[in-house]
């Protein structure tokens, strides 16, 4: 695991666009990991600054949702997929019926969370997967005490995330209870994984999935066995870890020729 410390947003969001760039350029079918939330917000937004501004073309790019909540209806605001073709795709040039999410809606949600596997699968798999991370340790909707091995499924939200998630809704009573997410074996399965954080209230989940136990109590420490996890945090995020002095001393001496 690479842990950088930045000092803001806009820098850590825009150093996980330099990755998601090089990926893109050298690959332009990539497949992208999509995250939702406040954390990836400055990543979307350089790079539909870099697509106007650049010309980094999305044309050929595919994109797989992390989650999905369910018992929206189609079409809500604040339902994940619509997030991000507000915050994303909408703003670059990527196909619309090269962006899947999670069916949250689906009559059959085990069926659904299996075709969404194969989905990803028969995709060739995700190269780079975009990640935050929960106050509680959660990635995903993976939320503590959730299977290490875990597949696309539905789960039932923490009432800690449910509160942190109240801020994109009229009031706590219209976020819903249960989520398709992304297992943790599925995220695991992705080639890359950017992991952002920006802020104090994130220091203690930070602490304890990089310099923690490996445990299901802290479902972000799995990242910990992931042979590419990038963690980029600023110092409000990092004031917590005890190695932060080595991993600003790694990352200031890192090769050029490493990238992101």
């Amino acid at each position: 695991m690479e842990v950088i410390i930045l000092p803001s947003s806009k820098e850590i969001g825009a150093l996980a666009a330099d990755a998601i760039e090089a990926l893109v350029r050298n690959k332009p079918n990539a497949v992208i990991g999509l995250a939702t939330g406040s954390s990836p917000l400055p990543i979307y937004d350089e790079l539909a600054r870099r697509h106007d501004d650049e010309g980094l073309n999305f044309s050929e790019a595919r994109g797989f949702a992390l989650d999905e909540y369910v018992g929206l209806p189609v079409g809500h605001y604040e339902s994940y997929r619509e997030v991000i073709r507000r915050e994303f795709t909408n703003r670059v040039d990527v196909a619309p019926d090269n962006v899947h999410g999670p069916d949250g809606a689906a009559a059959d949600i085990v069926a659904a969370c299996r075709q969404y596997e194969d989905a990803i699968a028969a995709s060739g798999g995700i190269d780079l997967q975009i990640l935050g991370v929960g106050t509680n340790g959660h990635i995903g909707f993976n939320e503590p005490g959730s299977s290490l091995a875990s597949r696309t499924r539905i789960k039932t939200l923490a009432e800690q995330t449910r509160q942190d998630n109240a801020r994109f809704f009229d009031n706590i009573d219209q976020v819903p209870h249960h989520v398709v997410t992304q297992g943790l074996g599925t995220i695991m399965d992705a080639r890359h994984l950017v992991l952002v954080a920006y802020g104090e209230g994130k220091a203690d989940a930070v602490r304890d999935f990089v310099e923690g136990p490996v445990a299901a109590a802290c479902p972000a420490s799995i990242l910990q066995f992931h042979p590419r996890a990038t963690v980029i945090i600023d110092e409000a995020a990092a004031s917590k870890l005890a190695g932060a002095a080595s991993y600003r001393n790694a990352y200031s001496n890192k090769p050029v020729w490493q990238g992101v």
